[in-house]
């Protein structure tokens, strides 16, 4: 087990933490007295941000800005194996906390540095995830034509963060071999350029500009939503001509030998035709009948559900892990590696006392730290 301090807020640093977190190692979430991460008062639609982020971490309050806080972190630092920062462009320098600093303190420290822009000409550029997306290209080509869209989650935070561990995972092996830790610089900008990197190289290919995927279709004949006799919508996928043969004989189409239909370039240059008669016969059958034929037949299909509709899934809802939030017990699903525990979110500051007692202060040292506001 590694000891992370978390540096985070909001999304993006939290979720490389929750991701250690899940992993089985020990995280310390650093809070600024007071005020806590910035998710901690989100409401509404974000309310669920921090409880969700922040399963099983420590959390001490330090205001590492004061003289005595640099003194407390500098000794933390000597106690971890990483460090996960994604506040603001240059907080922790402009503190005198620079990897320069805290690597001469632990040379072994592991420093991942998640920002909206990695080293370069925007690396001074505050960004979040959604101007990320716009900037990338991503919102183009989720959204439609003269109307981008977000991601409906925060795709762009989330993936830097995984990223994020592989580097560092990648660092230890790299540690345990020299003896020494990293710096780690992560951009969301270059992990967003990366999930639309295909699309860059097919218009290098293709030397046209693309339609928003939305728009253009996709490479398979029958890849769309359709609607069955109970108004449920289900999304089924036919990838292959022998797929297509079985759909089309479990469904009595009435299409499986004709020639015009034998190949998925035939059916895909037919679509509209193809996809109104497939579609009138889903009309005529309940979902619960279709489904039961889809799954024997291992055709690949999904029903449209809402997030909380996984709480009920059959599947899903086993795998989900319970954390404390405010009295409620909530159900969240975990990263998806087997291991990940229940747990409760951490009270700002709840660990503050015996994280500062382990460093070594004394109980009156420790009372003033609180009576000052430093921690």
């Amino acid at each position: 087990m590694v000891r992370v301090i978390e540096i985070g807020h909001i999304v993006a640093g939290p979720t490389a933490g929750l991701i250690m977190s899940d992993l089985g190692h020990e995280v310390i979430k650093v809070e600024q007295p007071g005020k806590g991460d910035i998710a901690r008062h989100l409401t509404g639609t974000s309310s669920g941000t921090f409880p969700y982020f922040n399963r099983n971490k420590k959390s001490i309050a330090l205001n590492f800005r004061t003289e005595t806080g640099k003194e407390i972190f500098k000794r933390l630092i000597k106690t971890a194996d990483v460090l996960i920062d994604n506040i603001g462009f240059g907080s922790l320098e402009r503190a005198g906390l620079s990897y320069e600093v805290l690597s001469k303190i632990n040379p072994a420290l592991i420093y991942l540095s998640l920002k909206g822009y990695g080293k370069g000409p925007y690396e001074e550029r505050k960004s979040l995830d959604y101007p990320i997306e716009v900037h990338s290209g991503l919102a183009y080509m989720t959204g439609l034509i003269g109307r981008p869209m977000r991601v409906g989650t925060s795709i762009v935070d989330i993936t830097s963060a995984m990223f994020g561990v592989i580097g560092i995972l990648d660092a230890i092996i790299e540690r345990d071999k020299t003896g020494f830790g990293k710096y780690i610089d992560l951009g969301m900008f270059e992990t967003s350029s990366f999930l639309i990197g295909q699309h860059i190289v097919s218009y290098q290919m293709n030397r046209e500009p693309l339609k928003p995927i939305n728009e253009e279709g996709f490479a398979w004949a029958i890849y769309d939503f359709f609607r069955t006799r109970d108004n449920k919508d289900i999304f089924i996928a036919v990838t292959t001509d022998p797929q297509w043969l079985i759909f089309c004989k479990a469904l009595s189409l009435g299409l499986c030998f004709d020639e015009d239909y034998s190949t998925n370039e035939k059916r895909y240059s037919k679509r509209k035709e193809m996809l109104d008669i497939v579609s009138k016969r889903i009309s005529q059958v309940d979902y619960e009948d279709l489904e039961n034929l889809l799954t024997k037949e291992n055709i690949a299909h999904a029903l449209l559900n809402r997030p909380w509709d996984l709480l009920n899934d059959p599947h899903m809802s086993q795998k989900m892990v319970r954390s404390d939030f405010n009295g409620l017990e909530l159900s969240m699903p975990p990263i998806p590696i087997e291991g990940a525990k229940s747990g409760k979110y951490p009270l700002l500051g709840e660990d503050t006392e015996e994280i500062l007692a382990e460093l070594g202060y004394k109980k009156d040292e420790i009372e003033y730290f609180k009576k000052e506001k430093l921690v």
